[in-house]
């Protein structure tokens, strides 16, 4: 199983999003990137939306299983950032196994990452959810200190 505690050097309190509300795929990305813009680390929230929708333009970042990873590298940013959210309905995001989504981990990074941690902590986010009880103990998570606790592999 993998450990999920170098993602918590990039998740606060503040990035623990219980319920999204919105409807679509662009409202997702629009609440997401509102919730992170919150930080005053976020110098530009409307760089940081439209970064988000011009990497789902590419393809998809969901990966199936009701999980999408949104992240990209932006300039509105000075310091890698993780969001976690869920939706409680789940929404239609385009994932390969046609899925609703309902657990998204948000990660945004500069443009320089000195330390090189950007796409190991998305694979580190990818590896984690593939386990069916991992995500079902997200799904139920009422805490940021639930959360945490998942993530760091404590607690059944």
């Amino acid at each position: 199983m993998a450990d999920g505690s170098r993602i918590l050097r990039y998740l606060d309190e503040r990035f623990f999003v219980r319920d999204l509300k919105a409807k679509t795929k662009d409202g997702v990305l629009k609440e997401l990137a509102d919730y992170l813009s919150k930080d005053r680390e976020v110098r530009d929230p409307r760089l940081l939306l439209e970064m988000l929708k011009k990497r789902e333009s590419l393809g998809s970042t969901a990966i199936g299983s009701g999980v999408a990873i949104p992240h990209g590298r932006s300039l509105a940013i000075a310091n890698i950032k993780v969001l976690f959210a869920r939706h409680k309905k789940g929404i239609d995001f385009e994932a390969p196994d046609e899925e609703p989504v309902r657990l998204f981990f948000l990660i945004v990074a500069p443009p320089q990452d000195t330390n090189n941690e950007y796409l190991p902590l998305l694979g580190q986010i990818a590896e984690l959810v593939k386990e069916p009880a991992i995500r079902d103990r997200l799904i139920e998570a009422q805490t940021y200190a639930d959360l945490a606790q998942v993530l760091e592999g404590q607690g059944s």
